[in-house]
């Protein structure tokens, strides 16, 4: 059985991948710096942050292939 998340992080998600399609990639690193500089995530807490980054790239990798 792999990791939950909860409907918070999978709409988050979601939204984001709506509003800026080309700036998320498939790298952790590079979505996490998005989400720090540019989304107002960083209110929350670095540990909701990475949960974000890693479902978008969880998301673009495979659910968009």
């Amino acid at each position: 059985m792999g990791r939950i998340r909860t409907k918070f992080i999978k709409k988050s998600t979601k939204k984001i991948i709506e509003y800026y399609p080309d700036s998320l990639t498939s790298d952790f690193e590079k979505n996490k710096l998005f989400l720090k500089e540019s989304h107002n995530i960083s209110i929350y807490g670095k540990k909701l942050r990475n949960k974000i980054a890693g479902y978008v790239t969880r998301y673009r990798t495979h659910y968009e292939a």
